[in-house]
């Protein structure tokens, strides 16, 4: 399976924490060989009383805010996986879950314990009301 497909099935679980209110953060890292973006963090925002996507992109001299539908999100960030990045971590409060291509492209999702106790703030706000 391509690895754009199996990042939409990653996505769903991306969407699913934040319908349930478990998301804690998302981060696209190990890039491939020296690149000036090192990170892509992905974080959730109230706009205009809708909840969407903050996409920090974190390079070496500066920091750039872009802001998306939570569906948009997932068009914006495909782009980036294979290149520059292998790999993009979800933090829920049930798991975390690893997205990780190998040096084959050969991709694998595992999940783990999670790292994070609380979700997002900014969820927690926007399901409450």
């Amino acid at each position: 399976m391509p690895f754009t497909e199996t990042f939409n099935t990653f996505y769903e679980q991306v969407k699913t924490s934040l319908t349930n209110g478990t998301y804690a953060k998302l981060t696209l890292a190990k890039t491939i060989g020296k690149t000036d973006l090192k990170n892509i963090y992905v974080r959730p925002i109230i706009e205009a009383d809708e909840l969407k996507l903050e996409l920090k992109f974190r390079y070496q001299e500066e920091e750039l805010f872009e802001v998306y539908p939570i569906d948009e999100a997932c068009v914006r960030l495909i782009p980036f996986l294979n290149n520059p990045f292998l790999s993009a971590i979800l933090f829920t409060t049930e798991f975390d879950l690893t997205y990780k291509m190998n040096k084959k492209r050969v991709v694998s999702i595992t999940e783990q314990f999670p790292s994070f106790a609380h979700a997002s703030p900014v969820l927690l706000e926007y399901l409450q009301k």
